[in-house]
């Protein structure tokens, strides 16, 4: 009886109309939606069809929209894992390698090497994570479910204009969860309007070609207003009891109206003459380090919208030109950890019994999961984060142990 019911309900599955069967399905539903809008902005229907017929959604990337490490991860734990001795080593060993090409790219759009170099450092560790999830999986999921449905749209539709115009295979745009990818994570739509072949092969590539992942940021960061007679900004010092009401990146005002108000810089140098425009950024409050960023600072936050971002990029590039770690410290008693010890405290996890894979230095899920348990071992605030307090305690645990 059961399977007579069964074969019932399967034949009459199959002469739903397809209006019930998009109904039952929403994301079906969604992608038979996009299909006009992608036809009108240029999408071939043979690319859309093609490209679409056999998409499932990835709903892990809904709830990575409100979880950017941007604007979650205390400053001090963010620029302690982007901008340490390991990837300043590793970028001017970067930088020597592709010279001629970061020279050229320089000479061509006016972006200096170690800004160009900082981008690829930050986005992609120098081209060694460039992202796993394909682009048009993330994308159209995000097309269809969560907030900003129709920015995501529209890098969608650019994705699969990149597949029908560059003639790139689907799967060789992987990427960031948002979409990003190559060498120095370009959105989709960026690519399209700024990427260039600068290595002369007939092909605009980020992701296998580092000569056009360079100089297509370089080209990026032109468009964005980078003046190659200015500095990024500079670390200051602030004098005792300064108003600091109006700082912010927008609120500026002349270079010689903070030195007028007694603004130095942190490394004891002049403030430069003049009146370039610089704003006062306090990314941790008047206790914090302090910056006086120019329009080329606004041109890196142009990258990425988050202010965070665009400080890890410039003091990274200050790094890359000789420059020594930040005069002022972050005002916390738990400075956050380089990579190296973030891998140093997963490898002492790994020893207390936690299965965490392979050290990575990436504080994800399990990492946290496991460090919460062993804060509670060890009487520590079990909040997950892995900060100094939280690996000198491991440390010391490991060492009273036998043979520790």
């Amino acid at each position: 009886m059961k399977s007579l019911l069964a074969r019932a309900l399967t034949g009459a599955a199959l002469i739903l109309p397809a209006s019930a069967a998009l109904a039952a399905d929403p994301f079906a539903a969604c992608l038979s939606q996009l299909r006009a809008p992608a036809l009108k902005a240029g999408v071939s229907a043979a690319t859309f069809d093609a490209n679409t017929a056999n998409l499932a959604p990835d709903m892990a990337v809904i709830g990575l929209l409100d979880a950017q490490p941007e604007f979650k991860t205390p400053i001090w734990d963010y620029m302690a894992g982007l901008v340490d001795d390991e990837r300043v080593a590793d970028g001017q060993a970067g930088m020597a390698r592709w010279q001629a090409e970061l020279d050229r790219a320089a000479q061509r759009y006016g972006v200096d090497p170690a800004t160009i170099a900082a981008v690829w450092g930050v986005e992609s560790n120098f081209g060694r994570t460039l992202g796993g999830r394909p682009l048009l999986t993330s994308l159209s999921t995000l097309s269809c479910f969560g907030r900003r449905q129709a920015y995501f749209r529209g890098e969608f539709f650019a994705t699969l204009k990149i597949i029908q115009d560059e003639h790139i295979a689907p799967d060789r745009l992987v990427g960031s969860w948002a979409g990003a990818f190559g060498q120095t994570q370009f959105m989709p739509s960026t690519y399209l309007r700024l990427a260039v072949d600068f290595d002369g092969d007939g092909r605009r590539d980020l992701v296998d070609s580092v000569p056009d992942a360079l100089a297509s940021t370089a080209n990026f960061l032109k468009r964005a207003g980078w003046n190659p007679a200015l500095a990024w900004g500079y670390e200051v010092r602030l004098p005792a009891g300064m108003d600091t009401a109006g700082a912010g990146r927008k609120n500026k005002r002349p270079m010689s109206s903070w030195a007028r108000q007694g603004v130095t810089r942190a490394d004891g140098q002049a403030l430069p003459a003049g009146d370039s425009p610089a704003g006062l950024l306090l990314p941790a409050g008047r206790n914090g380090p302090a910056f006086l960023v120019t329009r080329n600072f606004d041109a890196l936050y142009s990258y990425n919208a988050a202010e965070s971002y665009a400080l890890a990029i410039a003091h990274l590039s200050d790094r890359l030109r000789g420059g020594g770690p930040l005069v002022q410290a972050w005002p916390t008693d738990d400075p956050g950890l380089s990579r190296a010890e973030r891998r140093e405290l997963q490898r002492l996890l790994i020893a207390r019994g936690y299965d965490l894979g392979e050290p990575d230095g990436m504080v994800g899920a399990r990492t946290r999961q496991a460090l919460q348990e062993a804060q509670r071992e060890l009487g520590l605030p079990p909040d997950g984060r892995a900060g100094q307090k939280a690996l000198k305690a491991l440390r010391a645990s490991a060492a009273s142990r036998p043979g520790g």
